[in-house]
């Protein structure tokens, strides 16, 4: 009964990043997808990084509040 007490007051509550963030976010995950299937001079060999940091700026997006 006492852990329960106790870890109800540390729960996690994500929330939605905001919009500039998501869209920012969508981009460059769109344009690492599209580098993959698409040889974009510039693009191609930054495909990965590029997937990853879109996730990362969704995962950061979500997991703090007001960025």
């Amino acid at each position: 009964m006492l852990n329960i007490l106790f870890m109800a007051n540390r729960t996690f509550l994500p929330s939605a990043p905001n919009n500039v963030l998501w869209i920012l976010a969508i981009i460059i995950g769109f344009l690492g997808i599209l580098a993959r299937y698409i040889p974009i001079e510039g693009l191609a060999k930054y495909q990965w990084e590029m997937l990853l940091i879109g996730f990362l700026l969704l995962v950061m997006g979500t997991s703090f509040r007001k960025m």
